[in-house]
């Protein structure tokens, strides 16, 4: 392998922003064979397992991922140039490695923990590395591994086909057990499909992992909502299982003056009807097209929200956000890519009220100064109101669990803001019922979300006695 000093870390090429800005396609362009050759032979293959429960002392890439992920050896195989052993490693413990060397925020994960970033030349671009092997191996034929149909006995309903139910219907056909998926929409890919904009996932490598798996032996049940169309006492009572992965679909309040009003929206109205439309070649429905859009938070759905918005070609896009730009909780990439993308922000600024007209339409927002206090607690200049003109008003605030009415119908317990309380297999208080993903945690990472449907997988092959946890990935 190279030595380490030759090359420093690279990133991929990133689309011109006026160029970018007139369609959905994403910015980023993959990595090139000799780029991801380069970044590979930066890896020193360092000896994870010989130090294995000593992570308090020593940080790796694979200590870094919450997947556990093998880096070292796939990116040992994708600097020599077997692909196919690459993917069949990075698929080994990661239910869509494609897909999360994508949306992975990397920084504060493998890359952080990777032993280069502690020197000036910083982490190998492992993500970016991900995304070459794994598409570079598909285009020489390769197809992920779910398991013999003939030798399923048991079956399993997934309800949600977001990141965590994928993710737990992966490990269970490979488990040698059936699956089927109940999903209320009529695509499949919950979050990954309808939550994060085409221009930085396409949805095409979404569509092709669903594909593989129907063709493994998955039934997928489209435009089913559980509590609604079934019940979950009949799922219960039909399969061996039940995994549930419903995500948090409510968008939080702002708390603000008119929030009902006629033009406020929630960020996951606006992301999903565009990409419906965008799927359905209907993007002349564009209900943001040469109108004032505010868009009110800091995170990652709130840059996605700004970007979408500058896409509908909206007359003007601004980001209000409460505290300083440093304080910001999304990718600073992210707000990089607003900010060239046309995004205006506006700091330290909290929304007091939505103005409206006679029919209650919104016409601009009011909004106050903040400043932190000798406690640093945020305080409101109250003689500071200022009034930005607006159309619309996106609400990008964060997103709570729904309490669903099945709940009580099986006595499910329930926890804070109304997530599922499962113990340390995922397992709820009721017996073969098992829940991950963001139900469980509040809001969190896709990979989190990867990690609880592949740890409720093995769980449930576990209870049900078909296979030790070390036999469904390496």
């Amino acid at each position: 392998m190279r030595e380490y000093k030759t090359v420093a870390k690279a990133y991929p090429k990133k689309r011109p922003a006026k160029e970018r800005t007139q369609d959905y396609y994403p910015i980023y362009h993959n990595f090139e064979e000799n780029e991801a050759k380069a970044q590979a032979s930066r890896c020193l293959q360092c000896p994870i397992d010989l130090l294995r429960g000593l992570e308090s002392e020593f940080t790796f890439c694979r200590t870094g991922c919450p997947l556990n992920n093998n880096i070292p050896r796939w990116l040992k195989k994708t600097y020599e140039h077997d692909y196919a052993s690459a993917f069949e490693l990075s698929n080994a413990r990661s239910p869509f490695p494609e897909i999360l060397g994508r949306v992975c925020p990397k920084k504060g994960l493998c890359e952080s923990a990777c032993t280069l970033e502690k020197t000036p030349y910083h982490a190998v671009s492992i993500g970016n590395v991900e995304v070459y092997l794994n598409e570079k191996a598909i285009e020489e034929g390769a197809v992920p591994f779910y398991g013999r149909a003939s030798e399923r006995t048991f079956k399993v309903a997934v309800v949600g086909s977001g990141p965590a139910g994928l993710s737990c219907a992966t490990f269970l056909l490979r488990a040698g057990i059936d699956v089927e998926l109940y999903e209320r929409e009529n695509r499949v890919g919950g979050l990954l499909m309808y939550g994060i904009p085409n221009f930085k996932l396409p949805k095409s490598v979404i569509l092709r992992r669903f594909e593989w798996m129907k063709n493994a032996g998955m039934k997928v049940h489209l435009n089913t909502e559980v509590g609604k169309d079934v019940s979950l006492s009949e799922l219960q009572e039909k399969f061996d299982a039940v995994f549930l992965g419903l995500g948090v679909p409510i968008g939080r309040s702002s708390g603000m003056e008119n929030e009902d009003a006629k033009g406020v929206h929630q960020v996951m109205e606006l992301l999903t009807q565009t990409q419906k439309n965008l799927l359905d070649h209907a993007l002349q429905q564009s209900i943001l097209r040469d109108k004032h859009v505010i868009v009110i938070g800091g995170g990652d759905s709130a840059m996605d929200a700004l970007r979408t918005a500058i896409r509908h070609k909206a007359k003007s896009v601004t980001c209000v956000y409460r505290r300083d730009e440093a304080s910001m909780p999304g990718s600073p990439a992210e707000v990089v890519n607003a900010k060239e993308e046309g995004v205006v922000f506006r700091f330290n600024a909290l929304p007091k009220k939505a103005l409206v007209d006679e029919n209650r339409h919104v016409v601009g927002l009011e909004i106050l100064e903040t400043y932190l206090d000798a406690n640093n607690r945020l305080q409101t200049k109250e003689e500071s109101v200022q009034t930005l003109p607006a159309d619309s008003i996106i609400l990008a605030l964060g997103f709570e669990a729904k309490r669903f009415s099945f709940y009580e119908e099986l006595d499910l317990a329930i926890g804070r803001s109304n997530t599922l309380i499962v113990n340390e297999n995922k397992e709820t208080s009721h017996p073969f019922i098992f829940a991950g993903g963001d139900v469980v945690r509040g809001a969190n990472l896709v990979v989190n979300a990867a990690l609880d449907g592949r740890e409720a997988a093995v769980a449930i092959a576990r209870k049900l006695g078909i296979m030790e946890d070390q036999k469904l990935y390496m």
